[in-house]
């Protein structure tokens, strides 16, 4: 049934689209007679001139009843083009409001698929599905975190009461340390040694008697 909509709305925008040129190559083609009259109405009234600057009267006024019967033309032309152009709007509006109805059906009936392809019992039976295999990935993950062999012979309550053993032990042996340690004695640097200057020596009689000797032989 809607494979039939679809086709039926779908030959009516084609034939609109068929319309709108045909009536497109109308309008252009009384839009060119129309300027052939254009042209023809202006020869008339130069050939009205003509026979008037001649004196010839009665051929000037069979020029100017040609020059009538083209504007008449020329007025019917117009109206033709005007209705046209009224066909055309219409068309264009009825074609462009079809197109939008059928873009608004077609999103529609596929809306209405995905709603079909997703039920809610499908979702309710997917979801329980999902649930399933989560648990058992749980159940997985915690039969090989159990351990096994001789890791399984291990008491955790024996473990425990070592490990609180272990804390005491430390912590009686904060207790034990003195409260404050004795500072560390200040390093003194080396003193460093003053040279020391000499003491003068006293002269004996001997040394007097010898220097005079000496400053004698001297002279």
């Amino acid at each position: 049934m809607f494979q039939k909509i679809f086709t039926k709305k779908k030959d009516d925008v084609v034939s609109a689209r068929t319309t709108i040129d045909k009536l497109s190559e109308t309008l252009e083609m009384l839009e060119k007679k129309e300027n052939f009259l254009v042209k023809k109405a202006a020869a008339e009234v130069e050939k009205a001139k003509t026979y008037t600057k001649a004196k010839k009267k009665n051929a000037a006024i069979q020029c100017l009843k040609k020059k009538k019967m083209y504007e008449t033309q020329i007025e019917q032309l117009g109206s033709y083009q005007l209705r046209i152009h009224d066909q055309m709007i219409m068309l264009e509006g009825a074609k462009a409001t079809t197109e939008t109805v059928d873009a608004l059906r077609s999103g529609a009936a596929t809306m209405k698929a995905m709603h079909k392809a997703t039920n809610i019992d499908d979702l309710d039976r997917t979801m329980d599905e999902v649930n399933e295999q989560t648990e058992n990935m749980k159940q997985i993950q915690e039969a090989l975190s159990t351990p096994i062999g001789a890791a399984a012979d291990f008491d955790e309550d024996e473990l425990e009461a070592e490990l609180e053993e272990l804390e005491g032990a430390e912590l009686e042996d904060q207790l034990l340390e003195p409260a404050t340690s004795a500072p560390p004695a200040p390093v003194r640097a080396p003193a460093v040694k003053q040279p020391s200057r000499p003491h003068p020596v006293k002269n004996t009689p001997e040394d007097d008697e010898l220097a005079a000797l000496q400053a004698e032989m001297a002279l």
